[in-house]
């Protein structure tokens, strides 16, 4: 179900009625620290998925995403919570308001001696079937937005519309 102009596989989603656990493995060019920065920090973060603060980098610290596309009704998304793990180069992990647990696995990837990224990706939590599939479109989208930003072209948010969310919407639900 991949769209040639993604550079990222789709996610899968396992329901227990109304709990959901998104999944998502990217490989990634990019070396553990490259990848790191865009997940876990105050820099990285903007550049593809939303400002982060405060942000205190440690299992406890507190965090507040504030997403800034918008959705479609125009509301943008601020999700305060905890980081909830933590472990330099290899796990970050946000429980946040909206978007339940937020986890971020990095291991190095040494396929063919790329010294690339293996990125493995779990979102957690509750809601209704329609919800899941707009956070499996969102989390997509924000992942291309995420390989384009380690390409070096962060996201442009004044150019932000929902024409690819709802395509990549459309995908997951007639995957379903």
């Amino acid at each position: 179900m991949d769209h040639p102009e993604s550079p990222v596989p789709y996610g899968t989603a396992v329901s227990d009625g109304d709990t959901h656990t998104l999944r998502y493995g990217l490989r990634l060019p990019q070396g553990v620290e490259r990848v790191w920065g865009a997940v876990a920090t105050q820099e990285g973060l903007p550049g593809w998925l939303a400002l982060a603060d405060p942000f205190v980098r440690r299992e406890g610290g507190a965090v507040t995403l504030r997403w800034q596309n918008t959705d479609e009704l125009g509301n943008a998304t601020a999700a305060s919570g905890q980081v909830t793990g933590w472990g330099p180069l290899r796990l970050a992990e946000y429980t946040v308001d909206v978007h339940g647990r937020i986890r971020f696995e990095l291991r190095p990837d040494g396929a063919g001696g790329t010294g690339g990224t293996c990125l493995h990706f779990t979102n957690e939590f509750t809601g209704s079937a329609a919800y899941r599939l707009d956070c499996l479109a969102g989390w997509h989208h924000h992942f291309e937005f995420l390989t384009d930003a380690l390409d070096g072209r962060p996201k442009d948010w004044s150019s932000w519309d929902l024409k690819r969310w709802r395509e990549l919407r459309a995908d997951y639900a007639a995957a379903r």
